[in-house]
């Protein structure tokens, strides 16, 4: 099946497990916020750092699980002008979560509450910031069973971390659906046989969900 266009699905009816990515589906990450105490109101100061030195590399990298100090230093020896920022990718990581997405703890619970109704997690996140994540917001205590990349060294999309995550569990792809706001992940749960929605916010995907949720 497709990534939806923005237009409700016709979910089967043999899915029962439901699996949701973190990182702005259920716990806000604006990332820019880490960064106010160095960059203040400069956005365009921002996005060149974002983009060229704090980059998707560095990123990855640490959200496959590489030592974020070590990484860190790397990329601080390359780039000694922004030793400063860099240093607060991880030091101050916690201020880039500043909540939860509205409405998504309730409509968890609610998934939750459904009859053969299972509720999974798939993330890209270092472990050595998940767990504090985790038990600071409500909202990921509700997901029982879920794959962490820094964890198992693999990061979304490669189609290996979805494997792991239907072998460890005992998932059938055909009974999966695979919730997350990069369109790139879905597509590769979708391509392993599972059904997938982009996600663009609780009320669309409350949307989506109502036949799961009758």
């Amino acid at each position: 099946m497709p990534i939806d266009n923005g237009q409700p699905q016709t979910l089967q009816s043999t899915l029962v497990n439901i699996i949701f990515d973190f990182g702005n589906v259920l716990v806000r990450w604006e990332p820019v916020r880490s960064f106010l105490p160095y960059f203040g109101c400069d956005h365009k100061a921002f996005s060149y750092f974002w983009e060229h030195i704090c980059d998707a590399d560095l990123r990855n990298r640490i959200d496959a699980g590489e030592p974020q100090r070590e990484v860190i230093a790397e990329y601080q020896a390359r780039h000694p002008q922004y030793a400063k920022p860099l240093a607060m990718y991880f030091d101050n990581w916690e201020a880039g979560l500043p909540g939860e997405v509205p409405g998504m703890r309730d409509l968890v619970a609610q998934l939750k509450a459904q009859p053969h109704t299972h509720i999974y997690g798939l993330t890209n996140w270092s472990m050595e910031t998940f767990p504090q994540s985790r038990e600071r917001f409500e909202i990921l205590q509700l997901i029982d069973n879920y794959i962490v990349s820094g964890d198992v060294k693999l990061i979304k999309p490669n189609p290996k971390i979805f494997e792991l995550l239907m072998q460890r569990f005992n998932l059938k792809a055909e009974e999966c659906l695979f919730i997350d706001d990069n369109p790139n992940n879905v597509q590769a749960a979708i391509s392993l046989g599972m059904q997938g929605i982009v996600f663009r916010g609780c009320d669309d995907l409350r949307q989506h969900l109502t036949p799961l949720l009758n």
